[in-house]
């Protein structure tokens, strides 16, 4: 907690905004300032999960505050919490139940257009285009 602690003090936004985050293929947590996209927070690496945190307290009492799945380059499932909750225990933060705020994320088969699913209405913003139930955020726009 030691590193989390100086980086914090390098980045005190993190606590009065949030940090991006993403939680690496071999399970590690890395932060990067809430301005920097996810993808550059991973140096283009594939993740297991990504959003933005903000913490509370000091060095001594750091606590988790707010975590969201929030990342339009990834599009994380909200199920992907297991590897953030399993990330921060691994830095010694306790994790809250799950991410305090969940974005379910569909590409429209139709028109493209990456959609976030709001109350359960699983149809484009765009085009009206019913969007698929299952993930499929996978790739990029017009890639077939």
């Amino acid at each position: 907690m030691a590193d989390l602690g100086e980086w914090l003090g390098a980045h005190p936004e993190a606590v009065t905004e949030a940090a991006t985050f993403v939680v690496m293929i071999d399970g590690s947590l890395s932060l990067a300032p809430r301005r920097t996209e996810h993808v550059a927070c991973a140096q283009g690496a594939v993740v297991l999960a990504a959003g933005e945190v903000r913490f509370t307290g000091t060095e001594e009492t750091l606590l988790v505050d707010e975590i969201t799945n929030q990342s339009t380059r990834y599009c994380p499932e909200p199920d992907s919490w297991p590897v953030v909750a399993t990330a921060l225990s691994a830095i010694g933060l306790a994790a809250p139940d799950g991410y305090t705020l969940e974005f379910v994320f569909r590409r429209c088969a139709q028109c493209d257009q990456l959609n976030i699913v709001k109350d359960g209405w699983f149809y484009c913003g765009a085009c009206d285009g019913e969007l698929p139930i299952t993930w499929n955020v996978d790739r990029q726009p017009g890639a077939a």
